[in-house]
């Protein structure tokens, strides 16, 4: 009895920290001036660090940067990408436009190269990340930007986003990514900003825990060749934290994608997404606090391993306030709250009303944790990648 009250009120305590608790921890660390201190890789503002200027005519000195853009049969948007990443508003000569091209067997290769990438990899099967680790090897700029194949950029976005590299402390910056489309029942726009909100504390307080794929840039120096099962959005930031280097959001670095047009999309995706977590929390070091700044490591204890021991936690939670039940009327209002967001998970599959919606998305994209954990125990570290089906 003991035992189970203490797992329960141990598990339900960690979910509503990490979805509730921790954004308002961050907001109010932040609203203290906490972020920067204890001893974090952050120091003076931005605004504080002066850009390099050519002496003689003034102006400001650019770095050059390599857009990379990974591909795998990409035919029906890497056109599109190309000439979006030529109208950026930024010095033709400082910009080479990658595409890496993951053993295409349609027309992405010759398709790119007509439309005026400056370097296009014809690479064997091998995965994101390996054609990724294959174009940085072969960029030559200082700065390494990186971008969806399906991902269009504002005009100004490379420019803001490569801004904060003028502080030689910072490694990794990420833009902010909007999804357009019908959603279907999709609610990973409404999460994605909830979520884009939390990086934007944790970028002011020790550096964001994760990034995303649609627009980052990392220092040529200091990008991190990773195995096939890594992933830039999830290992970069915690991996350079661990270098003394911090990981920004930028949120005036604008990109937009189009939405997956399901929840069942999207909960493949995830589940896809999440094959290689294992790989990533406990070979590549994630779940190891050495080398962690104080603030960083508990961003990445509330964010991050909060959120991929959700499954665990609620399972926990459901099987103990069983035992629970009949000591006392509180914990069969929490059993009957447990029932009631699995069953309106499962309405929300035939009845489309927000709420409903809301509980489904939940559930399945926890679910989408547990499942990722089951197909890596199956079928062995992830390589090749697929496209989300519906955004092209």
């Amino acid at each position: 009895m003991i035992f189970a009250l203490i797992l329960f009120w141990l598990c339900t305590g960690l979910l509503l920290f990490t979805h509730i608790g921790y954004p308002v921890m961050l907001w109010l660390l932040d609203f203290i001036g906490l972020g920067g201190r204890a001893g974090e890789v952050r120091g003076p503002k931005l605004s504080e660090i002066p850009p390099a200027v050519d002496p003689d005519t003034d102006e400001e000195l650019l770095p050059s940067v390599s857009l990379i853009v990974a591909a795998y049969n990409e035919e029906t948007v890497i056109e599109a990408k190309v000439r979006n990443a030529l109208e950026l508003e930024y010095p033709r000569e400082l910009l080479e436009i990658i595409v890496a091209s993951d053993g295409s067997s349609d027309g992405t290769v010759e398709i790119a190269r007509k439309a005026g990438a400056d370097l296009v990899l014809d690479l064997p099967r091998g995965g994101k990340i390996a054609a990724q680790n294959a174009a940085a090897e072969a960029a030559k700029g200082q700065l390494l930007a990186f971008s969806d194949a399906n991902s269009i950029w504002e005009p100004g976005a490379l420019g803001e986003l490569i801004e904060p590299f003028r502080d030689d402390r910072v490694g990794y910056v990420c833009g902010q990514v909007s999804f357009i489309g019908p959603d279907g029942g999709n609610l990973e726009g409404a999460y994605w900003r909830y979520e884009m909100r939390v990086r934007e504390m944790e970028s002011e307080l020790a550096g964001v825990t994760a990034g995303n794929g649609a627009i980052y840039a990392v220092r040529a120096s200091g990008y991190i060749p990773l195995r096939p099962s890594g992933s830039h959005d999830l290992s970069l930031p915690f991996a350079l934290a661990k270098r003394r280097l911090a990981s920004l959001y930028r949120p005036r670095a604008r990109a937009t994608e189009k939405l997956v047009p399901s929840l069942d999309g999207e909960l493949a995706r995830k589940r896809r997404m999440m094959i290689g977590l294992w790989d990533i929390v406990v070979g590549e070091g994630m779940l190891d606090p050495r080398g962690y700044p104080p603030l960083y490591l508990f961003e990445l204890f509330s964010h991050r391993m909060l959120r991929y021991l959700s499954p665990a936690l609620h399972l926990v939670a459901f099987l103990t306030n069983i035992v629970l039940l009949g000591h006392g009327w509180f914990y069969g209002l929490t059993m009957l709250l447990q029932i009631l967001l699995l069953l309106a998970a499962l309405l929300g599959r035939w009845f489309p009303i927000l709420p409903l919606r809301v509980a489904r998305y939940y559930v399945e994209v926890t679910l989408s944790i547990a499942l990722g954990l089951w197909d890596r125990w199956r079928q062995g570290p992830p390589g090749a990648w697929e496209k989300a089906e519906g955004t092209r």
